[in-house]
This record gives C-alpha cells, structure tokens and sequence, in this order.
C-alpha cells in the first residue's frame, strides 16, 4: 500500500511562495503519476496540477505560470512550488498518486493527509 505523506503549506502574504512536498513509501514510486488537487472552502476539490512517470506536466488554468510541479525519484516526493500566491489560492492542497496513466487523467488512487495553505493580503 503506496503511503504519501505531505508537508510545507501554511500562511503566507500574497505575492509570496510556498513549496509543498510530498514522499511516497514503495518501490514504485517512478512509474507513478503524481497530481496536486485542491479545495477551498465551500468548495469542491479541484485539479492544479500533475507530473507524469517521464516528466509531462500538466496545470489548471488557474495556477499556469505560477506553480511548478516537480518530482525527485531518488527520494521518492514530488513538489509543488507556489509562487506569485493570490487570494484566491487559499485551500487545503493534497497530493495523489497511482501507478502509470496519464497526466491529464484525474482519477488518483493513493491520497495524501492534506495541507492548509492560507495567502492572506
């Protein structure tokens, strides 16, 4: 059972950046397709953005330019750096996670515990 585990996020002005990070437990890390998703209050989850197994990237319209998704597979985490952060960005953000697909494909199996990310002005 593939675990992930997420840390960073918190409070931070906007125009700031934050970087989340999320490790995953298991071997097959490097065959996995690894998303970001978020969810604002009162709100439904949503897509910002995902990394394949050999580097595609994909992004939510909302946070092109400004987030970048990147994966280490010698640790086994995957990143979200934040920048440029409006309002608008508050959410709790999760990492997902499943074996192949593709990066526009958002059906995860595996999800992280969820972190608060607050950009206050």
């Amino acid at each position: 059972q593939v675990q992930l585990v997420q840390s960073g996020g918190g409070l931070v002005q906007a125009g700031g950046s934050l970087r989340l990070s999320c490790a995953a437990s298991g071997r097959t890390f490097r065959t996995y397709t690894m998303g970001w998703f978020r969810q604002a209050p009162g709100k439904e989850r949503e897509f910002a953005a995902a990394i394949g197994w050999a580097g595609s990237t994909h992004y939510a319209d909302s946070v092109r330019g400004r987030f970048t998704i990147s994966r280490d597979n010698t640790k086994n985490t995957v990143y979200l750096q934040m920048n440029s952060l409006k309002l608008e960005d508050t959410a709790v953000y999760y990492c997902a996670g499943r074996s192949g697909g593709t990066v526009r494909d958002y059906r995860y199996d595996h999800w992280g515990q969820g972190t608060q990310v607050t950009v206050s002005s």
